[in-house]
């Protein structure tokens, strides 16, 4: 019997447009709107959903039940990552409150968002090449958090290659360090 033949998927060109956004140094969040307005909004982490009595997320699942109306509307349907970040999580960044920052920025600006989000820092869009990752870090090491204004010591950032439609991350400080489980 013959297998089944895979096509060899085409590989994208490195030196092609990015988007450079701030890595927010909190917890993924994830919301999922259904279509039928009688399905309840889900809320989840970057491994699972979260159900009421597994709100183990910095009470992230809470937050989305309080603003489920506003996030049903604002959103649409469809699943919508992001950073749940600020008091209590991580670094906190100074904040007196959590948020929830939008990771999409082709899809949401400051215009478009609901008004209980935020969207994560642009830094700056253009070719990828190692010179605009570079002068990214540098303005965020010289002039701190863009998500926080006046806190000084941000995470990092993240690329996205538009034409791989992947992102990568960068962080400040022990970037070369492995972070997950051994």
């Amino acid at each position: 019997m013959i297998p089944e033949f895979r096509e060899f998927p085409k590989i994208p060109r490195l030196s092609r447009p990015v988007v450079i956004t701030e890595k927010i140094d909190g917890t993924n969040g994830v919301i999922y709107v259904p279509d039928d307005l009688e399905e309840p909004i889900l809320a989840g982490n970057r491994s699972q959903w979260l159900l009421g009595s597994n709100d183990n997320h910095y009470g992230f699942w809470a937050w989305v039940l309080e603003h489920q109306d506003e996030l049903r509307i604002g959103l649409g349907p469809g699943t919508h990552c992001g950073e749940w970040w600020g008091k209590g999580i991580n670094r906190g960044y100074g904040q007196d409150r959590k948020r929830f920052s939008l990771f999409n920025t082709s899809r949401w600006t400051e215009d478009t968002k609901p008004a209980c989000c935020d969207v994560v820092p642009v830094i700056c869009e253009g070719m990828f090449c190692d010179e605009v990752i570079h002068l990214a870090m540098t303005r965020l090491q010289e002039d701190g958090s863009l998500a926080a204004p006046g806190y000084m010591k941000p995470e990092g950032i993240v690329i996205f290659h538009t034409a791989g439609n992947l992102m990568f991350k960068k962080t400040l400080l022990r970037d070369e360090a492995w972070k997950g489980k051994t």
